[in-house]
């Protein structure tokens, strides 16, 4: 029995106690003639799955509707049909609203079930991405709600969206992801359930997207892939509903990274090819640089050299039109020395030893925020160590290790735990010695 979050974000968004709904139900229910006696308990199990008897659904949405001033239907209260565990992307957008709010709350109270779900494979994982790719558009996202939206309330979440992106990348994702899905509750929803026009909606659905790809980076750097997932499906809904194809394709590519993280490779090849064919003229240099670069490491972890390095020559050739000023903020990760690391990976898998170590020299000496200067220097790490040089590598670990430090992300420790193995078998004291610093940081708990 899953708990119904729709339920209670509708009760929270209305200012309803459980006390409160069970005495409103009661009364409603009177005026149809019906006995009813629930009180605060019933409430209780109803918000952890239980489903009334009778009339009792019909009765908390007639109740909810007089509260909200507007419809409230079986399925906005989790009563409706029974459906799959990610939101349906081609849904109508009012619905897709109340359950991403329902998430965003349930995420904020750091619900189990939603916390520690795995992510989906197989048609559930490219149906998103189908549907984003695909008619029927979305022809008017106008809404009529209690809440007039302006253009200063969009600019507020795009500064909003830059706040939390450098916090995730100075502090990690960890301790980001709280005060974004806390920012998405109570500041975003509000407004998404608002009143606006066609095309102001569509700029208010391109920011709240920017947000919600953040929320869902902060997650996977968590190790909550499956909540990551429903963070970047939900975040190309919102792509789709904004008009914006280059977001669109800015977060498949954030997909196509989980994937590769999975070991989805050709789920990775895929995304990436479906993000550069619908996005077209609207893709930026640096995201096709970034995509074709991924779309290199997969065809590298499949043993097709030839796709692989046409990749890399494809990747190499967009990074050399970036124009920093000409991107759009959310593809400001793609910074210089990004492409280098992503082809050195590549090239390590395979098998090119001298050419992944140049590229990863070229990384480390291009300036980067400490979080990616840490992937780099672990990067640099593995190819001086698959090359026989403990040495070095020891030192490239050192670096690594003060760099990481004051950040709380999975994905680092993740590195860090790797790196330190594989200096322990290369037998050498310095590299012990870089291993035993590396020990001192990961006993620190998260």
């Amino acid at each position: 029995m899953q708990p119904n979050t729709l339920l209670d974000a509708l009760l929270d968004e209305a200012g309803v106690s459980h006390a409160g709904l069970a005495a409103h139900v009661n009364r409603a229910g009177l005026a149809r003639g019906l006995a009813l006696r629930y009180e605060h308990t019933a409430v209780a199990r109803w918000l952890k799955g239980q489903r009334p008897r009778g009339q009792v659904p019909d009765l908390i949405c007639e109740v909810l509707a007089a509260r909200l001033h507007r419809q409230v239907t079986l399925d906005d209260i989790g009563y409706g049909p029974p459906e799959g565990p990610l939101p349906a992307p081609g849904s109508p957008l009012s619905g897709f609203v109340e359950r991403a709010a329902a998430l965003w709350r349930s995420d904020q109270q750091q619900r189990p079930h939603l916390v520690g779900a795995p992510a989906v494979t197989g048609t559930p994982a490219v149906m998103p991405v189908w549907e984003w790719e695909n008619p029927p558009e979305d022809t008017d996202v106008s809404r009529t709600g209690r809440t007039t939206v302006s253009p200063a309330d969009i600019a507020v979440l795009g500064a909003a969206r830059t706040h939390y992106e450098q916090m995730y990348r100075k502090a990690g994702g960890i301790a980001t992801r709280a005060r974004i899905v806390g920012f998405l509750t109570a500041e975003t929803a509000p407004l998404l359930r608002g009143s606006y026009g066609d095309a102001l909606g569509r700029r208010l659905h391109r920011a709240t997207g920017g947000l919600v790809a953040v929320a869902g980076i902060c997650a996977y750097d968590a190790d909550a892939h499956g909540l990551a997932q429903r963070y970047f499906h939900q975040a190309l809904r919102l792509a789709k509903a904004s008009g914006d194809r280059g977001f669109g394709a800015y977060v498949i590519a954030l997909l196509v990274n989980q994937s590769l993280l999975m070991g989805e490779f050709r789920q990775a090849v895929a995304f990436a090819e479906a993000a550069l064919r619908a996005a077209g003229a609207r893709i930026t240099p640096a995201l096709a640089a970034d995509l074709t670069a991924m779309q290199a490491k997969a065809y590298a972890r499949l043993g097709d050299g030839t796709a692989a390095l046409a990749c890399i020559r494809r990747a190499e050739a967009a990074a050399e039109r970036i124009r920093p000023g000409e991107e759009p903020a959310e593809t400001g990760y793609v910074q210089p020395g990004l492409v280098n690391v992503q082809v050195a990976e590549a090239l390590l898998s395979l098998g090119d030893l001298a050419a992944a170590h140049e590229h990863a020299r070229a990384a480390v000496g291009t300036p980067s925020h400490d979080r990616g200067r840490v992937h780099r220097l672990a990067m640099l790490c593995q190819i001086e160590l698959r090359r026989g040089e403990p040495d070095a590598a020891a030192r490239t670990a050192v670096e690594m290790t003060e760099r990481a430090r004051g950040m709380e992300s999975r994905r680092l420790r993740d590195r860090l735990r790797q790196v330190r193995q594989q200096l322990l078998g290369s037998g050498c004291g310095e590299a012990r010695e870089a291993a035993a610093l590396i020990d001192g940081t990961l006993r620190v708990p998260l």
